[in-house]
């Protein structure tokens, strides 16, 4: 009986699936045939369709094409023949929606996703939508160029479920909200991401499908208003996605109705709240929650303990204001835990055990105070791929012992903390690292060997380690996949192989070491190179076969020899710097081929020759630094015509000669202009005003000399006059605004013009031929700190307006044709009387040299005073002020403590605090002296 059982149930199941089979309808059946004018339809819909990849290749009236439910993409139902879903996602089909879709009257799935249907941002048709009322899933997402219009089209599917228009231009639909909600009742899917939706969200409003929507994302829209309490009140809601808007304010109080939430996402808004607050209103979720993102808002406060949720998978909260310390204990163990991410706070204190979260395998903490030792409960999360400790304040010891199981680890960052790696020689790390950024932590002196069982990493920062040894040469065997290397500042020493077998690898840096020999061959597709600050010799023409560097810096070096002629190839190149080397020859014709070039730095070689025409071709060109070297020629109008956007041009100490063209002040961005210790004559052009940069404070040029390259940000190094010695200037190079025309043949009047540029600090005119006198209205250079005018032929009066540079602390008039009296005035006196020698008629402080009638002068005004202060004193009033003053201060403290018990107790005390300690001051100062007179 039992088996005759078992038969008939295996009957019944099979029964049942092939009702369950057949009831679908979707099924292709080859019995049934097309219907005719929906096959019309879509061969419409294909003529106007761009199809590069034959996508719809099986679509066609040929007679082996004639079943239309046997096309790609096409499902029919299974009992009537009518098309009921069509699905041509990511077929990179091009051209416009036909209209002629819509005789699909019977289709339920519809989706166009991930395509370039729109052409033009043509809207979607909605005429006669009605025909296809009963569909229930359309996806339109990933079309850039389609337009949805005001979404009134919505009216028409009454039965939809799903709907996806992610990307769709959608900013036409101002009450975007309030439609969804009225004609889509049965809504559970809703992506309008990327749509560029309006920002007049209502901050309330009761939705129709609140009760069926599970999913929502409205990320990447630029919504600006408070976070809409209509997304409390969809009481199913499972994942809510708002990211990457502007959304201010709070999280909604309705959001404690949500017990279903599974994930969360506001990253990159402006929510400002305590998260404490934020867990609280989330505690109907405690069960359900897995997803928690809110990095980049502005919750602040201390890190609650997050564990009761229990679900929790993923919790991003970096970037936050975020203070105090971890909590002291976790309450329970969150064992599904994976992503922890809190980087970018002010979480201060010491790490805590972490083995309340055993499957985590990411783990941010960078950007934060956290101090002390690393706990070495890290070393037992097994599964741990990604760590980043970065840029905290950790001390100590690392040691074997805190990767002992990370055998997953893939990402591993403490750079910018003072550790201290204590590891063996002989230790084999357990895992295998795609990152490895160590930069400031002490690794050497020698040269960390646990390095050598890495085989597959594709970033090493090592920088400023603490290395002082020769790099062995299998450090030098580098991975296929290398992309960038950086092992500057330290003190590395050795010969620097071939690098041209690492292919991928597109950033090098090993400046600031004591590396040897000629500069090795390179990758070709290398973008970034760093050799600077090393002992490299020989020729530069090695670099001639890699031509997609962007930024190369070889100074401070012993390279030698002429430029290669070969820079027509470098169109991506921006910085070049190859100062304080011995190069020497002229300057190749092809630099003018370097069209992106914005820094060219060959300060400090042996290179001579006019500068040649054609870098007049680099228009982008913000610092040209060309000082200490043998240039000549004149100054070329070019420079202020063609490279409009120059902040920095020095020409120092070099052998150029005539005058200064007019058109220079054409250079409105210009901060540093130096001209020094050329053969330069003339007069100076009345075009000053014009260095807009340097007249006027412009809030809208917050960078000067830098730009960023990749990852790395180049400021210029200039070597420049300041204050009296020759100074690099580098990481404060964009506050410096100068100008130096010391030690050249320039002669006339000192233009009026200079007195206007207000935002100066530095100003050099000496060693000239001016003449004339110090500009009058000089008190206009506001920020002038350094002002040398010495050896020049200038004659006059020192202005008054002088003493009001308030800034001006290195002054040099000396050697000049001055006279008359110093200015009184804090400033002008306190300079050492060597600014104002070499001037035979200039008198008064702090020269010597009293000012004629100035010795009888003093002698009667202190004359004048001590009659004054004798008619002060001798004055009735003076007594009868006296004698009032005495007595209401007697009064006042004598009557508060002879009628006031509290007064009188706190008066006495006060006196015997400082009794004692006139007597305690008294004794160990007396005990000192002695001390002091015995020895």
């Amino acid at each position: 009986m039992a088996t005759m059982f078992t038969k008939m149930l295996i009957l019944f199941v099979v029964m049942l699936l092939a009702f369950n089979k057949n009831s679908s309808g979707l099924t292709p059946n080859p019995k049934i045939r097309c219907i005719g004018k929906e096959k019309q339809a879509l061969l419409k819909f294909k003529e106007t369709l761009g199809d590069d990849g034959d996508s719809l290749s099986s679509w066609g009236s040929e007679n082996d094409k004639k079943e239309c439910c046997e096309w790609r993409g096409v499902k029919c139902n299974n009992h009537t023949g009518h098309v009921a879903g069509l699905n041509l996602s990511t077929w990179s089909l091009t051209g416009k929606i036909s209209p002629s879709l819509l005789e699909l009257q019977h289709m339920k799935y519809l989706d166009l996703s991930g395509n370039n249907f729109g052409g033009d941002y043509t809207p979607i048709p909605n005429h006669h939508l009605g025909n296809v009322s009963s569909l229930q899933y359309l996806s339109l997402g990933g079309n850039y160029n389609l337009s949805g219009g005001n979404l009134e089209w919505f009216s028409y599917f009454p039965l939809l479920r799903h709907l996806d228009l992610s990307t769709v231009d959608l900013r036409e639909a101002t009450n975007w909200l309030e439609v969804v909600s009225d004609n889509l009742p049965l809504l559970e899917y809703l992506n309008l991401s990327g749509c560029y939706l309006p920002n007049q969200v209502p901050p309330t409003h009761p939705l129709n499908s609140s009760l069926y929507l599970t999913i929502v994302d409205l990320s990447n829209n630029d919504m600006s208003s408070l976070i809409p309490d209509a997304f409390g009140k969809m009481i199913s809601l499972v994942h809510l996605n708002l990211a990457y808007n502007d959304f201010v304010g709070r999280i909604p109080k309705s959001f404690a109705n949500l017990s279903r939430l599974e994930s969360l996402e506001l990253k990159w808004s402006h929510v400002t709240e305590q998260v404490a607050v934020v867990l609280d209103k989330l505690s109907r979720s405690e069960k359900s929650l897995q997803i928690l993102n809110f990095d980049s808002n502005q919750l602040s406060g201390t890190l609650p303990d997050f564990t009761r949720f229990s679900s929790l998978r993923e919790l991003y909260l970096g970037d936050n204001k975020l203070t105090g310390a971890f909590p002291k204990s976790f309450r329970h163990v969150l064992p599904n835990l994976v992503v922890l991410q809190l980087g970018g706070n002010q979480i201060a204190g010491m790490l805590p055990d972490l083995t309340a979260f055993p499957s985590l395998t990411g783990l941010q903490l960078a950007k934060n105070l956290l101090n002390g030792t690393i706990n070495k409960s890290v070393g037992k999360l097994s599964k741990l791929e990604y760590l980043d400790a970065s840029m905290n304040s950790f001390e100590g010891i690392i040691s074997e012992s805190h990767f002992s199981n990370l055998s997953s680890l893939k990402y591993l960052d403490f750079s910018n903390n003072p550790l201290i790696f204590n590891i063996s020689s002989s230790w084999i790390p357990p895992f295998q690292l795609d990152v490895i950024q160590l930069r400031s932590c002490k690794l050497g002196p020698d040269f960390p060997e646990w390095l050598r069982n890495q085989n597959n990493f594709s970033e090493l920062d090592v920088s400023g380690a603490g290395i002082s040894d020769d790099v062995p040469n299998w450090f030098w065997d580098l991975p296929p996949n290398l992309v960038s290397i950086d092992i500057s500042n330290n003190q590395m020493k050795g010969l620097v192989p071939e690098l041209s077998s690492a292919v991928s690898l597109f950033n090098i840096n090993l400046s600031s070491n004591s590396f040897t020999g000629q500069i090795p061959r390179l990758p070709s597709h290398v973008s970034m190179l760093d050799l600077s600050k090393n002992l490299f010799s020989g020729s530069i023409s090695i670099i001639c076969a890699v031509s997609f560097l962007g930024y190369v810096d070889l100074s401070s070096n012993q390279l030698s020899g002429g430029l290669p002629d070969c820079w027509e190839p470098f169109q991506s190149l921006q910085m070049l710097n190859l100062a304080n080397n011995t190069l020497s020859g002229e300057l190749p014709r092809s630099f003018g081929s370097i069209f992106n070039l914005k820094v060219l730095q060959l300060s400090n070689n042996n290179f001579s020759g006019e500068l040649p025409e054609s870098l007049k071709n680099c228009s982008y060109l913000i610092i040209i630094n060309l000082g200490g070297n043998r240039f000549t020629g004149k100054i070329q109008p070019w420079l202020g015509t063609r490279i409009p956007n120059l902040m920095i041009l020095s020409i120092r100490f070099n052998r150029f000669y005539g005058g200064i063209p007019r058109d220079i002040c054409l250079l409105n961005s210009l901060r540093v202009l130096d001209f020094s210790q050329n053969d330069l004559s003339g007069k100076l052009p009345r075009c000053f005003d014009n260095f807009s940069a340097l007249v006027q404070r412009d809030n809208s040029m917050k960078e000067t000399p830098a730009f960023a390259y990749y990852s790395t940000i180049y400021l210029g190094d200039v070597l420049v006059q300041w204050k009296g010695q020759e100074r690099g200037y580098q990481r404060r190079l964009r506050l410096l605004k100068m100008i130096d025309f010391s030690s050249n043949k320039f002669s006339g009047e000192i233009p009026l013009e200079i007195a206007s540029l207000a935002e100066v600090v530095s100003l050099n005119l000496s060693r000239n031929d001016f003449t004339g006198k110090i500009l009058q209205n000089i008190d206009r250079m506001k920020m002038l700190e350094s002002l040398d005018l010495s050896r020049n032929r200038l004659f006059g009066k020192i202005p008054p307006t002088l003493a009001a540079l308030n800034f001006l602390s290195v002054l040099d008039l000396s050697n000049n044709n001055l006279s008359g009296k110093i200015p009184t005035g804090t400033q002008l006196q306190s300079f050492d009387a060597s600014v104002y020698s070499g001037n035979a008629q200039l008198c008064g402080v702090p020269l010597p040299d009293k000012c004629p009638g100035e010795e009888q002068g003093g002698k009667k005004g202190i004359q004048e005073e001590d009659d004054e202060d004798q008619f002060l004193f001798t004055t009735p009033t003076f007594y009868i002020s006296m004698g009032v003053g005495y007595a209401c201060g007697f009064w006042a403290i004598f009557g508060t403590i002879l009628f006031s018990s509290v007064s009188r107790y706190a008066w006495f005390k006060f006196l015997d605090k400082v009794a004692d300690w006139l007597y305690v001051t008294t004794a160990v100062n007396f005990n000192r002296l002695k001390r002091r007179l015995r020895g």
